[in-house]
Order: C-alpha cells, then structure tokens, then sequence
C-alpha cells in the first residue's frame, strides 16, 4: 500500500462553499426565487392598481347614476314610499347591493331584502360610512359635477316644491310659448319651446346670433314685439311661491339687521327695489329670459337714458344705491338667506334625507392592494419567508444531493491511490441520476477490481507459463553442459519441443495483444465453410485417432443448398476452429466422441459453426469464465490434460474480430458444446462497411 501524496490529499479535502455544487445550487435558487418573487409582487401590484383604477372609475360611473337617480325620486316625491322598486331595479343593473338607511340608520330599503321598503333590514354588514347622502337640498358636487355649475344652493333643479306648476296653468304658459316660437320663425329666428323642472315653458334659441350684443336695436324691437303679443308672466302658483319664498329671505335679513330684496322668478333680486325704484323693468319677474329681457328692456333703456340727462341739465342729483348694496358682503348675505329660504321651503315637498351605502362593507373600495406601509410591510415580509423557505428548502436538497458526490469522490481517490474501494452507499431513492451514477460507479469498481485481480493472476499465469519451457530448456542444457547428458537425436528433439511450446505461447500472447489493441488485421476474402472444416477435420484427424476420440464432421443430405459464404480471414478462421477442435479432443476421454458440423441461424444472416464433445462437460459455476484468459478446467496446469490457457480466449477476440460471437453450453459429465457465429458476406454488405 503506497501511501497518498499530498496532491491525492488536497484533491480530498472540501471545496469552499462558493465553488462547491451545493453553494451553486443555493446562489442560483436563491437568485431565481429572489427574482420571482420580485417580478410576480411587482405584476401583481401593476396589475391590480390598473385594475383597481377601472373599477374604481366604473363604481363611480355606476355610484353617480344610482345617486342622480335617487336623488331625483326625492326631488320629486315628499317621501320614500314606492322608491324600493326604483332601488331592486338600479341594483340588477348595476350588479351591486344598494341600502337605503335613514341618518339614524334606520333600514329604508335593502336590494338584497326581499321585503318591502321600511320593512327593515340588518345593519350589522353595512360599512362605517355612507357611500353618500341623498339630500335634493344639499347636492353632492362630487358625484354631480353639475351641480356646482348651476349655482351656489347645492339645490337639485328637479326639486322645485310649491313652484311646480298645475295643469292649467301649464296649458297657458304652453300656448304664449309656442306663439312666440312661431312668431319668431316668421320672422326667420329659429326658435323652441323648452321646459323647466317646475313645468314653466320657454323659448330657446337655436342659433343665438345676438349673444354679445352683436343684434341691432331693429332686430331687439322684432323679438319684443313678439314677445309682448304673448306675455308669459308668472301664473298664479308661482306669485304664491315666490311671494311665500321673498317673505321668509326677507325674515333672514332682517334677524341679521340687513335691508330686504325683491325676488325674480329666476331666483336673482333687484336692487333698484332696496331704495325706491319699483319702476325698474326686470325681465326674470316676467319669467323671461336674458335674451327677451333684453328686446323688451331696450325702449326703457333708452328713455331711462333721456331721464338722466334731463336731470343732469337741472342740477338735479342722481339716485345711488346705499353703500350696503353695492357691498359684495350684501350679496353673499342675501345669497344665503335665498338658499336656506329655498331649503325651509322645500320641506314637506321632498323626501328627508337618507344614507346610501352602495355593495355593503368595502364599496368604497378594495383593501389590501394599496401600497401602503402597511402593505408594503407585509409583502416584503411574505418576500423574505418565501425566500427564506426557499433557501431552506435549497440546503437540504443540495445537501443530499452533495452527500453522494462526496463519498463517490472518496471512494475515486481511494482507488486512484491503490487502496481498496469500498462500495458507496446508494441513496434510498436508488432511481434518479444520483442513484444511477452511485449504481454505475460501485458496478465500475467491482469491475475493476475483477480486471485488477485477473491481472494479477494473468502475470503470475504468464511467468508461469514461460518458466515451465525455460526451465525444461535450463535443465537440459545445465546436464549436457556437466557432460550428464549426451547431445544426442532425442535430446535435441526435446529441446526442440520446449522451444517450439515456448514459442506457440508467445504468438499467443502477441495475438491477445494485438486484439486488445484493435490492431488485429485481418486479411478478409470469401469463405466456403465446407472446405474451411474439412481442412480442419483433416488436420487434427491424427491427434484425434491418437487420443482414441472419433472425430466426426456432420454435413447435409444431398442436395441442399450450399452454405453461404464467408467474408472472414481464412488462416484466422481456421486458426478458431482448430483452438476449439483441439480443445474438444483433448478433454475427450478415450472412446469418446467430437462432433463438427455448420449451420444457418434462423434469420439467414449468421454461419454458426457447432463444436461438441462427449467429455467430461464443465461445471455450471465455471461456464463464466471458460473464456477469461489462463483459465482452465483443470487447475493442477498439467500440460497432458490443459494447454496454456490462451486458446479460448484468442477464439473469443478472433470471433470478435469477425463481428461475430461464440458462447458454450455444457452439462457436467455429459460433455460440451462450443458454437461460433459468424455473418454472411450477405448479411455484412446490408450492414455497410462500419460493420468489424
């Protein structure tokens, strides 16, 4: 046993975690988890917050209508009987759950509810806040925008109380409508009647050309002398309203110690009333527009004008408004006092004010895919346990990956250093890579461990072969040298046969040589088996007759079709047979029997050549290594009953050499039977020229 050197031990030793499989393995899953997890976090917060944006721009589509709507029902009805109908329908077309609650939270009506609205329903899944706050008073401007444009009172225009107008009165105000459209056409100024909320009718405009004073005072005077054939002041209800609505803004001025105003039909004031200029024309106390109030204010602007000047031309002085008036603050205060004017108005004509909570718990939104702190927090903390897991996972797989490498690498270094390899363990799961690679590793081994051995054996084999004849030769010469031995006839005989051994022995080796080393050459022409056999038959008839064995040579009855030929060395071939033929002959005892016959396989492709005997037969544990080299049945080497040992084993390499194959079958005691095959010339030119 040679001891290691340090190369041997430096190979041994433990690879630094950063070089090893195992801290590859864990770079590279660590990597790829790290990115995972940082793409489908980062995916999956993209996604969602462009998902999040849609929904949210939808439920606000969907929010706007369902509050617009309902907002109208109040506008229009002094309570919320019958709204549960208008709820179950805006719920079925929006998909969403809709609750109507009093501020209270007082059910009014559920979607989700099959009972009537009022009949009460649990608020227990209802979200902390309301969605929003149906009030025609005071309008959302969040989810109607249009609110804020059409003025300062938030006050939904479909929530028009004591001014809405009744049938009649409609009818009236209908008729003096159309009768200016239609005047106003006749004139070539297209025109259409509109209505309000309240029911009041109105001519619009289509094509508004005198909007920034761009009309003739002609084209004023046509319109207003339309406009006065059909007067459209205000009826009756709506003096009332507006009498009723001017009495309790002038009560809110008053409480602030401010002076009192007249009220317009269009909700505007006067401020020529506030100091004594009832005569003041103002076109909204008819119910006109700015465009009618124009036409019919253009004669008094002119004579107002008139008044003036001759005031002027008199020394007389003008009249101002009070300087509370021209105040901005003064309109702000009468603007407030118009609005809660309008809200204590409406009550008793609109429906009170309800909370409106839109898919219960979370409409207003969908938690936990912001990117709050807090969100932010718990991803990375589910980052950092999944990579963790990762890792952890990482190590042990590498580990027991790892663990069967290491001791393979042992068990090579150990066998490159001469020492005796001990299997390695296969891993539990034996059918995978590692466990295939354990498998194939321990079966190379015991292989080479068998090579190692036949090797030995096969050098002490051949030492012994080459003494035997030398010491045969040494013996002889060292007596005729001491004049004990004459120099005579036999003598030189025996010397000649020693040598003769002892030279069959070394072209036997040469020729195992040359087969190991696929330098074997072979001198291939067509061979007719027949001929091959009875020239072999022929030359071993006499060893055969010598032994008392009856050497025999089968060949077909008449008339069967020849065999087909060879592609084979001939003296090669012959060489085979002979080793097989000799073999046979000299483990048969006396009166025994070799038998030589041919034949072809089933398929057609192959020549086999049957060599048999009724020997002694070879037992069954050693078939295996008839063929191996130095090998014989009879271990006592006694050259009368064995020969060298070779001659199987150069059968083998030459059947090899051919392409072919030869194996035995033998029962002990009862002989043996040697069969080459060989392929046809046929068979070798279908296979092509890679064939041996």
């Amino acid at each position: 046993m040679r001891r290691p050197d340090r190369g041997s031990a430096a190979g041994a030793a433990r690879l630094p975690l950063r070089k090893s499989l195992a801290g590859r393995l864990l770079t590279v899953t660590a990597l790829v988890a790290s990115c995972s997890v940082a793409a489908t976090a980062w995916l999956a917060v993209q996604t969602t917050s462009v998902a999040i944006r849609q929904e949210q721009g939808q439920n606000l589509k969907s929010d706007a209508k369902i509050y617009n709507t309902l907002l109208g029902y109040a506008a229009t009805h002094p309570d919320w009987d019958g709204v549960d109908t208008t709820v179950r329908d805006l719920a079925q077309e929006s998909g969403r759950r809709i609750v109507l609650t009093t501020p209270g939270r007082r059910p009014i009506v559920d979607s989700a509810d099959s009972r009537s609205a009022g009949g009460g329903s649990s608020d227990d899944l209802l979200a902390q806040q309301a969605s929003a706050v149906v009030d025609p008073r005071s309008v959302d401007t969040v989810l109607v925008p249009d609110a804020a444009k059409a003025g300062a009172d938030r006050v939904d225009p479909r929530a028009v109380g004591p001014f809405r107008l009744p049938a009649k009165e409609h009818d009236t105000l209908r008729k003096a409508a159309a009768g200016r459209a239609e005047c106003l056409s006749q004139m070539g100024i297209a025109a259409d009647v509109v209505e309000s909320p309240g029911g009041r009718p109105r001519v619009q405009f289509v094509s508004d050309e005198t909007e920034g004073g761009t009309d003739s005072v002609t084209d004023r005077d046509m319109e207003a002398k339309c406009f006065a054939s059909y007067p459209v002041g205000p009826s009756a209800t709506e003096r009332k309203a507006l009498s009723a609505l001017n009495q309790l803004a002038d009560a809110c001025l008053k409480r602030q110690g401010r002076t009192a105003v007249k009220l317009n039909l269009d909700l505007s004031w006067d401020r020529s009333y506030a100091y004594g200029r009832d005569d003041a024309v103002s076109g909204a106390e008819d119910g006109l527009s700015d465009r009618e109030a124009k036409a019919l204010a253009a004669k008094k602007a002119a004579e107002d004008a008139a008044t003036a000047e001759r005031k002027a031309a008199s020394g007389g002085a003008l009249d101002y408004a009070p300087a509370e008036i021209r105040d901005s603050a003064y309109d702000r205060a009468v603007a407030n006092c118009v609005e809660s004017a309008r809200r204590e108005q409406l009550t008793g004509y609109v429906a009170e004010s309800a909370l409106l909570f839109i898919d219960g718990p979370g409409a207003a939104g969908v938690p936990g895919f912001d990117l709050s702190r807090a969100n932010t927090a718990r991803i990375a903390g589910v980052t950092a346990l999944v990579l963790a897991l990762t890792v952890g996972a990482s190590v042990l797989a590498g580990a027991r990956l790892v663990r069967p490498l290491h001791a393979l690498t042992g068990a090579a270094q150990r066998m490159r250093e001469g020492l005796d390899a001990t299997p390695v363990p296969v891993p539990v799961v034996s059918d995978n890579e590692i466990g295939r690679l354990t498998a194939a590793f321990n079966d190379m081994a015991a292989h080479r461990a068998r090579l190692e051995e036949q090797r030995k054996v096969m050098v002490s084999d051949v030492a012994h072969e080459l003494r035997t004849p030398l010491s045969n030769i040494r013996g002889w010469l060292e007596a005729a040298h001491d004049g004990l031995a004459v120099p005579d006839p036999a003598f030189v005989s025996s010397l000649l046969e020693e040598a003769v051994q002892l030279q069959h022995l070394i072209n036997d080796l040469q020729d195992l040589g040359a087969a190991d080393a696929g330098a074997l050459r072979l001198h291939r022409k067509p061979v007719r088996i027949d001929e091959l056999l009875g020239q072999v038959a022929a030359a071993h008839q006499g060893l055969a007759e010598t032994a008392g064995v009856t050497l025999t040579v089968l060949t077909p009855p008449p008339g069967t079709p020849h065999p087909p030929l060879l592609d084979a060395d001939p003296v090669r071939l012959r060489q085979t047979v002979s080793n097989l033929l000799s073999n046979a002959v000299r483990h048969t005892p006396a009166g025994g029997t070799v038998t030589l016959r041919r034949y072809v396989t089933d398929p057609g492709d192959e020549l086999a050549v049957e060599v048999s005997d009724t020997g002694s037969g070879i037992p069954a544990g050693d078939l295996p290594y008839v063929f191996d080299r130095f090998w014989r049945a009879e271990k006592s080497r006694n050259r009368s009953t064995g020969g060298s040992g070779l001659g199987l084993a150069i059968v083998l390499k030459l059947a090899e050499a051919h392409g072919g194959t030869v194996d035995v079958a033998s029962t002990e005691g009862e002989g043996a039977t040697f069969t080459l095959r060989l392929p046809t010339a046929e068979s070798r030119k279908a296979e092509g020229p890679g064939r041996p």
